[in-house]
């Protein structure tokens, strides 16, 4: 198969709640700085800043490469995991109260989901599940399987 035959699945999903909750919570933090309140305003600035920058929204890219995973306008931290590494995909339904909101690690899975509704689930051949967030889970998996097939 050439290059050109392989599906290259991409999407963004952004948490816009979050967004306009965080932004929300800066303006306060302006307010105290008048106040004389400093340093622990400038120090909450730097969190929320950081978390505009990262932890609302991901970019997803899913192919013969395997997957990686992008967060924010920074793109950073960044996940990839290679085709070879992925035993089974699948698309999951999230409800509201299994949504971590950001990259969350434990011993068995890491999430990296910014809202509730279909998310991509990869099983690797560790036995690690790693649930995503992504616009189109039905197209990722179908990118994935026929990078597979080819």
């Amino acid at each position: 198969m050439t290059a050109s035959a392989y599906s290259i699945y991409t999407g963004r999903a952004t948490n816009w709640p979050m967004v306009v909750l965080t932004t929300a919570f800066a303006v306060p933090l302006l307010a105290l700085s008048q106040a004389g309140l400093v340093i622990p305003v400038l120090l909450a600035l730097v969190v929320v800043s950081a978390n505009l920058l990262t932890a609302t929204s991901i970019r997803t890219a899913a192919g013969p490469n395997g997957v990686t995973v992008r967060w924010g306008v920074a793109g950073w931290p960044r996940c990839t995991y290679r085709l070879e590494q992925i035993e089974r995909v699948e698309v999951v339904d999230l409800p509201l109260w299994r949504v971590s909101y950001g990259f969350w690690w434990t011993p068995g899975s890491t999430n990296c989901t910014v809202r509730p509704g279909p998310a991509l689930r990869l099983t690797l051949r560790t036995g690690r599940t790693v649930t995503i967030t992504v616009p189109d889970a039905a197209a990722a998996v179908t990118a994935l399987t026929d990078a597979r097939s080819a």
